[in-house]
């Protein structure tokens, strides 16, 4: 049957191409904005938010001008949230509470917030025996989708339209996500790969971020360093300026009346996509290939060349992309990569992964240039977060099937705040207008 289905699929494949596509012309004929973005890549505008800022531009002499970026969570400068907290204390849980109640938390409500998450780190009764268990996927994102629309088969007040039901099903999410991801790829592994299983339950004393690694490994065991570089990921991930694809899915879903559930998985359908949280797993394909192409990491030249070959083309996936280089909104820097930057060198170093921190490093200082001359570009290039990130993850032993489940981990908090400033503002669906440019035809007879 599916052979059949299939056949019968590439037979009919070109007509949907001849009758659905449409021309450039027409877009700039009637001024419509590609993927919500103008001519310079700058997002269309559709609505107002108090949880997160981006900056990337700042008028000098009432010029717009490049600036290095900043990114803000409900007021405070994120690279202000990392300083703030120590060397051997953890910043996504304090970051949590910002984020979803709008406000930073005394030591008394930081304390009651992580012991409430601690508590909230369970599953169902059989759960992930009779759920996550019995389909396993390589695709980690997909399995964690079935368990959050699941999960709402156990939550009898799953069709509530009460703003603290809602709050609720976001933080259980919020602490059920890294179990979600660390027992769905326990389960590929075993079933598909062979290797053994191991299901660690979480201990409610500790973080996210140590949760999860100690959810990995077969010995639980990790360093204080990997958790306080994974829990600087986690925080750095969370939120961005709710323009994002899968956030935006998450306004547009929560607008319809939808329940907590369904709108949570429909943001990770959209998160899964290559073209927006998959973006790290191409980085380290490329890094891969550089490798294997170029004798000596350390030399400068030798690396620009290739890079040169792969930005015209001739190289690695023949797209002409340097992946982990610019981004849609930040010009002169991504903040979150000079933040993240830090931890990523402590690492290597504690790793001995010298060569590879300095093969980063020739990449990070050759490709802007490259782009630069070879390219015509609205604003300036440089690295952003996901060019180290695949490097940390691979440097934590995390392997690539969880690279973009770790970004659930993490931007599910963001996801939370927006579906609650949603209920809590807005009273109209989002309903957005397209213009039809059909051709009226005759109905004739066959």
């Amino acid at each position: 049957m599916t052979n059949l289905i299939r056949d019968y699929a590439e037979k009919k494949q070109d007509l949907c191409r001849k009758n659905d596509a449409i021309s450039d012309e027409l877009y700039d004929k009637y001024g419509v904005n590609r993927g919500l973005r103008d001519i310079n890549g700058k997002g269309v505008l559709t609505g107002l938010t108090t949880i997160s800022q981006i900056t990337s531009f700042k008028k000098v002499d009432g010029v717009e001008t490049p600036c290095d970026g900043e990114l803000w969570y409900r007021g405070y400068n994120v690279k202000d949230l990392v300083a703030m907290t120590g060397e051997n204390d953890f910043c996504f849980e304090r970051a949590s509470y910002l984020l979803i109640f709008g406000e930073l938390p005394t030591d008394e409500e930081l304390a009651e917030f992580s012991d409430i998450l601690g508590k909230c780190r369970c599953l169902p009764t059989n759960f992930t025996r009779d759920v996550i268990m019995k389909a396993p996927s390589k695709d980690i994102m997909n399995s964690m989708t079935r368990s959050i629309l699941t999960l709402a088969s156990y939550d009898s007040t799953t069709l509530s339209g009460e703003l603290a039901d809602s709050l609720c099903q976001c933080i259980l999410l919020i602490a059920r996500f890294p179990m979600l991801a660390a027992y769905a790829y326990h389960a590929y592994n075993h079933y598909e790969n062979d290797e053994s299983m191991y299901i660690h339950r979480p201990d409610p004393e500790l973080s996210t971020a140590e949760n999860l690694l100690m959810m990995l490994r077969p010995d639980k065991s990790y360093t204080k360093l990997e958790a306080k570089v994974l829990d600087v990921a986690l925080l750095l991930h969370m939120e961005h300026g709710g323009g994002n694809n899968s956030t935006f899915t998450t306004r547009v879903v929560t607008s319809s009346g939808s329940d907590t559930y369904s709108t949570i998985a429909a943001a990770m359908s959209s998160l899964k996509g290559p073209k927006h949280g998959g973006a790290n797993i191409k980085v380290m394909e490329m890094m891969q290939d550089i490798r294997e192409h170029v004798r000596d990491p350390k030399d400068y030249d030798e690396v620009y060349e290739y890079l040169a070959k792969i930005l015209a083309g001739e190289a690695f996936d023949r797209k002409g992309l340097i992946y982990g280089m610019g981004h849609a909104v930040y010009s002169l820097s991504d903040p979150r990569e000079r933040i993240f930057r830090e931890f990523v060198e402590k690492l290597a170093a504690a790793k001995h992964r010298d060569e590879d921190m300095q093969l980063y490093k020739n990449i990070e200082e050759a490709a802007p240039r490259l782009i630069a001359q070879k390219r015509k570009i609205m604003k300036g290039v440089s690295p952003n977060v996901d060019f180290y990130s695949g490097f940390v993850y691979d440097m934590l032993g995390i392997p690539m099937e969880l690279f973009t489940a770790i970004f659930a981990i993490a931007r599910i908090v963001g996801w939370s705040a927006h579906r609650i400033e949603e209920l809590s503002t807005a009273s109209r669906i989002i309903r957005p207008a397209y213009m039809s440019v059909m051709k009226k035809r005759e109905l004739t007879e066959v």
